[in-house]
Order: C-alpha cells, then structure tokens, then sequence
C-alpha cells in the first residue's frame, strides 16, 4: 500500500486544523473526515506512482475521479458512504483551492452515485403517545421512568435529537416557553416547548435523588453521571416491543415523527427546517415525501377501485 506523501499528509493536517480551530467542526466530524481523505490522498499516490504535492492536486482529473470512486465501490462501499466520501474530498478541494490556489475543476464537477432517498420512518400520533406512556412504564424506579418520558417529550413535542436532549444542562431548568439547541455543526436554534415537555421535566427533577450543580446535564443516569443514550434506547426498545411496534420506532423515530405530524397539520416546510435545524431545506423535504406516501396508502385502502 502506498501511502500519501508529506507534503499531502501535510495539507491534510492544516485542513482538519482549520475545521476544527475555526468551523468549530465536532471531533466526530474531524475524524470522519480525515478516515474519507486520507483514504482519497493514499489512492492517488497508488494511481499516479509517487509522491506529490498541491500543483499535483490541482491536475485531478475525471479519469483519476472515476478511477477513485470505481475502486471505493469495488472495495464495498455503499452508495450512501460514497456519496459522504466524496462530500469530504470536495470539501478538502475547496480548502485547497483558497490556501493554495490549487483548483481542481475536476472535483467540483464531480457526481456522486445515485442512491435511492430513504424515507424517515415516523409513527403514527397515537403510537408516539403511547411509546411515550409506556417507556416510563419500563423501569421498577419511579425517578427513571419519568426521566426516560421526559427525554422522550422532548424528542416528540420539540423535534430534539436525542444528543440534543441530552446536552441540556441543570441550568437550563426549568424550561420556559422556548429552547436554545446548539445543534449539528454548531448551529443554533430557538424552539417553542409545549407545556406537557415542562411538566415532563419538573415531574422529572422533583423526583431525581441527585442534585449536581447548575453545569452538570438535565438527564442523569443511576449514579448521577450523565446519561448514556443507549439506556433511553434500551427503554424504547422495550416500550415498542410491549406495544408491537416495529424496529423503526426509535428514540429518533419521535423526531421524524414531529416533524411529520406537523406537515399533515399544515405546517410549511421553512418553519419545520428551522425547528429541526437543517441547514439545507432539501433536507426537510424528506419528509414531504412520506406525507405523499400516506396519502397513496390512505388512498389506496378507501378507493373502491383501488380496493378491486
């Protein structure tokens, strides 16, 4: 295996520098990225047979670009990865570009696979109800059950990501009318909190046995550290089997949910991708698509030709 040069792994470094010191990007994201690049800098110094710098970079071409993504397919890769493989090189491109004056045309213009959209998988507004009942139900302690509900208020009745649920502090507590969620990417969002989310929470603080100070997080696991994300997971898991409900009814499954329930309710798209925080509104359009496929489904069972 050959291995990228110096002066590319150098490169590499100052880009995954300047994403963290001043994108702010997560440690996750650094390392996601420097897995995807580095996989893309040590092809090229397979395909092309030496080392090389920034001038060599900017010579990419699509050939080279076919050849790269031919090789990642081969090695099993999916579309869907592919597709986040080639979203990190064009970002390290561009970088390349603006430090360097390195342009590669080629990068930028280049396609990803096609891939088949998946559809969130939300589920019904009665079964989110009951998921949220009956995952209190799920722990002998009365203190868990309502944490565990609480956590699950959140993720339906404000659209949270449970990492966002779970980053919330002592401090912010007790919750007003809205929340400020720092989200993926550092992106900040105010979201409105229903009464019910409220009650959920002090229901949930009153009966907590520990009492950290105001930094420590909202949600606390058994001996008062923060909470692990797969105990709610585990807890789910059990409500939804108790209920019937398939596999996809997830802790994240309340946040499609939300989002969900408020298109049929009439709400606009922009409103939604600001409260579920995407930075793309084509992200939020997803789920214009299960909207359409209830309405097929709901067709379908009340048609009397469509019935036969």
């Amino acid at each position: 295996m050959t291995d990228p040069s110096a002066a590319a792994t150098d490169l590499l470094a100052r880009w995954l520098a300047q994403l963290s010191a001043v994108r702010g990007a997560s440690p996750q994201t650094i390392t996601a990225y420097r897995r995807d690049v580095s996989g893309y800098l040590g092809f090229l110094a397979r395909h092309w047979g030496g080392p090389y710098g920034a001038p060599r970079l900017a010579g990419v071409g699509p050939t080279d670009m076919r050849a790269w993504m031919a090789e990642e397919r081969n090695r099993g890769l999916s579309a869907r990865s592919l597709a986040r493989s080639l979203s990190a090189v064009k970002s390290f491109h561009a970088w390349l570009a603006e430090a360097e004056g390195a342009e590669a045309p080629a990068v930028s213009a280049t396609r990803g696979p096609r891939r088949k959209a998946r559809l969130p998988r939300p589920v019904a507004p009665e079964a989110a109800k009951a998921l949220i009942e009956t995952i209190e139900l799920q722990s002998l302690k009365s203190w868990v059950g309502a944490r565990d509900m609480a956590v699950a208020t959140l993720l339906y009745g404000c659209g949270l990501r449970i990492s966002e649920a779970l980053s919330l502090t002592q401090g912010d507590a007790p919750l007003g009318e809205t929340l400020r969620i720092r989200g993926k990417g550092g992106k900040e969002r105010l979201v409105p909190v229903l009464p019910v989310a409220r009650r959920a929470v002090e229901t949930y603080r009153r009966l907590c046995p520990h009492a950290p100070g105001p930094a420590a997080p909202l949600f606390l696991g058994a001996r008062g550290g923060p909470l692990n994300p797969r105990l709610l997971q585990g807890a789910m898991a059990a409500a939804r089997r108790q209920l019937g409900l398939p596999a996809t009814a997830t802790p994240h499954a309340l946040r499609h949910s939300f989002a969900t329930h408020l298109l049929e309710a009439g709400g606009d798209l922009r409103t939604i991708q600001e409260l579920l925080g995407h930075a793309s509104l084509a992200t939020t359009q997803v789920y214009t698509g299960v909207d359409q496929a209830r309405l097929m489904e709901s067709y379908l069972a009340a048609h009397p030709k469509a019935r036969g």
